[in-house]
């Protein structure tokens, strides 16, 4: 075998239908990465017969001197079923990269190793993934292990939701704490809608707190991906909201006084009057939430009659599925559950369009501990897997040293 530079259309013609595939693995994402100080190469690997039986890009920086350190996001794209194979693509990348003042390569191929529900429980483990992490390893690439946080480039955990059932059977299945909040975010007045124009200014407002990436990032992801991005924004529309508040506060005062009634009737004993007692203390408190509510409904709508967004999403369409690559919502109206609705719009919209799954993008795997003290990423689990989404574990990333010499001299220099 060898190592050899390929175009972008003669990468983009093989990784578009590699088992491994993936939107990283794309020219589209060099096209982005190469705005932000990284350089690219296709690398195509060809076997005896001059056939290419493998591919990655890779992105790259000097970072001392004139040694490099490389990424393949999500690759290589070759299978790495066969341990010969492997340990002689590891020696071509020592031999090739190396002697162009390359340190390490690091990668993390979108390889599954298991297929889990949401309690973390294996439903499918691919044997072929285990095999790969042992034939990586004893080509000399270094494990960064089966972490279950986010230690690596790319998450090893994600949570997708499969599309190919009726909309009201997936509606069903999931959690009824996520119904419940889609139900109030409706009552709320909230809805979803797609931005035509691919504006991500407002979704910077939301994405740009919890992500280092610069605004200018977004922009390039809408320019290269083109019609294969699109942003959706959920948003308040507040004389729904002061209407349905208005119900919901006229419901509520109407049961209250019923409930008020019970509680001095005369005929009841005890018993039956403390339960209606206890209905008549629970309906106060909601009183006084769905008073708030009216209060602010008919603030916001004096001051934005045309609504409010509160959140959005940037999602890629690939090989038939969608991919949520970020989300946010404004955490002053974090209690309006817009987050909840925007996710099952997404499932609603794609089930529709015939997609195969809504990859609501990380989790991690720790399902164990419930306790936001030891896993401050409950609240991440819980907010994804309620919609009955399945679990993909995939195998992890790996370094390889290119050159021995340059690399520790490196680190020492570097601490």
């Amino acid at each position: 075998m060898k190592i050899v530079k390929l175009k972008a259309s003669q990468f983009d013609n093989f990784a578009s239908s590699h088992r491994y595939r993936s939107y990283y693995q794309t020219s589209m994402y060099a096209n982005v990465m190469s705005k932000f100080g990284y350089k690219c190469q296709f690398l195509g690997i060809i076997n005896e017969y001059n056939k290419l039986v493998g591919a990655t890009l890779i992105i790259y920086k000097e970072v001392w001197r004139k040694y490099k350190m490389a990424y393949a996001p999500r690759g290589i794209l070759f299978n790495y079923e066969t341990p010969e194979a492997i340990k002689e693509v590891a020696d071509l990348l020592r031999d090739v990269l190396g002697s162009q003042n390359f340190m390490l390569l690091r990668m993390d191929p979108y390889v599954p190793l298991s297929i889990r529900d949401i309690e973390g429980n294996i439903l499918n483990y691919n044997e072929n993934g285990s095999a790969v992490i042992d034939n990586l390893t004893s080509a000399g690439f270094k494990y960064k292990g089966e972490n279950l946080y986010f230690e690596t480039e790319k998450p090893r955990w994600e949570a997708l939701v499969m599309l190919q059932r009726n909309i009201e059977d997936i509606f069903q299945r999931i959690d009824k704490r996520t119904r419940n909040k889609i139900r109030k975010a409706l009552g709320n007045g909230l809805a979803v809608e797609k931005d035509p124009n691919k504006n991500i200014n407002k979704l910077f407002q939301f994405v740009g707190k919890k992500d280092s990436k610069p605004i200018e990032f977004y922009r390039e992801m809408v320019n290269s991906y083109e019609s294969d991005i699109e942003i959706y924004y959920v948003k308040i529309k507040t004389e729904n909201y002061v209407i349905n508040s208005r119900k919901n506060y006229e419901k509520e005062v109407e049961y209250n006084e019923a409930l008020a009634e019970r509680v001095q009737d005369l005929s009841l004993d005890e018993k039956e009057r403390n339960e209606y007692l206890n209905k008549k203390m629970e309906s106060d408190k909601l009183l006084t939430t769905y008073k708030n509510s009216l209060l602010r409904s008919t603030d916001l709508l004096k001051q934005k009659p045309e609504g409010i967004i509160i959140g959005g999403a940037m999602v890629i369409k690939y090989d038939n599925a969608a991919y949520i690559f970020t989300e946010g919502v404004d955490e002053d109206y974090s209690a309006l559950n817009g987050g909840a609705l925007l996710r099952w719009h997404l499932i609603e919209e794609y089930n529709q369009l015939g997609y195969k799954y809504v990859n609501l993008n990380a989790i991690v795997g720790d399902f164990q501990n419930k306790d936001p003290k030891v896993n401050p990423f409950i609240g991440l689990n819980e907010s994804k897997l309620g919609y009955n989404a399945i679990v993909t574990e995939y195998i992890g990333e790996f370094d390889i040293i290119l050159n021995n010499f340059s690399y520790n001299l490196y680190k020492k220099m570097n601490k």
